[in-house]
């Protein structure tokens, strides 16, 4: 069977005229001749009557007492909702289709309610129904423990449905279809010339979503890449490809690719605290106190530099207080700067070719932008700023490196 996995996001099924183009992309694969999964999200965003945030402000109001397990069957409703209305509307257009939860579609995961982790895959039943000719419409963000209890995979979870059960399907590709028509060089809201991305690989992708472009969940693109499923990050409301994203060797590197593929994107994350912790004299053991500190009160650290004299690292804003305090009750004296941003130029043709971090240091140099600290890894160069910073920065090294063309 030839198998493709569609997954539309909340904007995508928000509104009629939305669904209307969910219901034109589903006749297309099936005229191309495809056998149909379809993985859907809760209807809408935040304030929008089956949108999960919203459900979760039914019981917010009654403190934070219900239990993990309990949120969990809460939080399944909106895709429900959405998969049995779709359902509903492809059986008025002639349309064969049916409802699995994503449970009964055999995701199986761990008992971490709020951010199962899947454990294994049984699509047996999904195969059945496609050798019926059923267009098969599964709950995203969804999955069950082996004791059938409903468990939630966490933001971005519906993104992590599709590209399991397309790996488990061995799908042809995987469609992940949102409000925008694929990955752009950069966040468009900040760089007005941001352009789409025809093709990236993996890795790319996976270093722009875990840097803050917000397309697709990078937990998502993993489980694609290690079973090799192209993914297509696609527009709900054009007929237009996309980006695809796929093994970086699959990528042809023609002469006249190489010269663009240095840097592929811009990406950014905002509300991040650099820690700044001197070494106590007499004392040899800073970077064991420090990290061990961190890690024993489940404080995530980032962009870490260390010498035999001080530790240089970054945290998230809203655990910056937390994360002082306990450095001062271990008697060191931090000195924290909150409000900062990480900016990251990324691209698979980076490594090993001489003078990336010269032109990051030079467009930042020229906009009068102080570099707080850096890293950088194959395919990325990280800078951090201050806040204020961000937005100067991400336009300078988007237009530096000539994503605007």
């Amino acid at each position: 069977m030839r198998i493709l996995v569609q997954k539309f996001g909340g904007t995508s099924l928000s509104t009629a005229q939305a669904r209307e183009h969910v219901i034109g992309h589903i006749q297309d694969a099936l005229i191309d001749d495809y056998k149909l999964v379809v993985v859907v999200s809760a209807m809408g965003r935040k304030g929008e009557p089956y949108a999960t945030d919203t459900l979760l402000d039914l019981v917010r109001k009654n403190g934070e007492g219900l239990p993990a397990r309990e949120l969990d069957m809460l939080m399944g409703c909106g895709e429900l909702i959405s998969a049995v209305h779709l359902c509903s509307l492809l059986q008025s257009r002639g349309i064969s289709s049916t409802v699995l939860t994503g449970g009964q579609a055999g995701i199986l995961t761990n008992d971490d309610h709020g951010n199962a982790k899947i454990v294994a895959m049984q699509p047996n039943r999904i195969l059945e129904l496609l050798e019926q000719d059923m267009v098969v419409i599964v709950t995203g963000f969804q999955g069950k423990t082996s004791e059938d209890e409903l468990t939630t995979l966490g933001r971005g979870g519906s993104d992590t449905s599709a590209t399991a059960l397309g790996a488990a399907l061995k799908a042809e590709i995987v469609d992940i279809f949102t409000d925008v028509n694929g990955i752009m060089t950069a966040d468009p809201r900040i760089v007005e010339d941001a352009k789409p991305l025809i093709r990236v690989s993996f890795a790319e992708i996976c270093n722009m979503a875990h840097n803050g472009a917000k397309v697709i969940h990078p937990r998502a693109v993993e489980v694609a890449m290690h079973a090799n499923i192209p993914i297509r990050v696609r527009s709900t409301f054009t007929k237009e490809l996309g980006t695809l994203v796929t093994a970086s060797d699959s990528i042809p590197h023609d002469l006249n690719q190489v010269k663009d593929r240095f840097v592929t994107g811009i990406a950014h994350f905002t509300n991040i605290t650099q820690i700044y912790v001197a070494a106590v004299e007499g004392q040899f053991d800073l970077q064991l106190r420090v990290f061990k500190t961190m890690a024993q009160n489940q404080i995530s650290v980032d962009f870490i530099s260390v010498n035999p004299s001080a530790v240089v690292y970054t945290v998230f804003d809203h655990e910056a207080e937390r994360a002082v305090k306990l450095l001062r009750s271990h008697g060191y004296e931090p000195q924290a700067l909150s409000g900062c941003a990480k900016v990251s130029v990324i691209g698979g043709g980076m490594n090993g070719v001489p003078g990336i971090m010269a032109q990051i240091v030079e467009a930042l140099t020229v906009e009068d932008i102080r570099i707080l600290q850096s890293a950088d890894s194959n395919t990325t160069i990280w800078v951090l700023v201050q806040g204020e910073d961000m937005i100067k920065s991400v336009k300078a090294l988007h237009h530096k490196f000539g994503l605007n063309k």
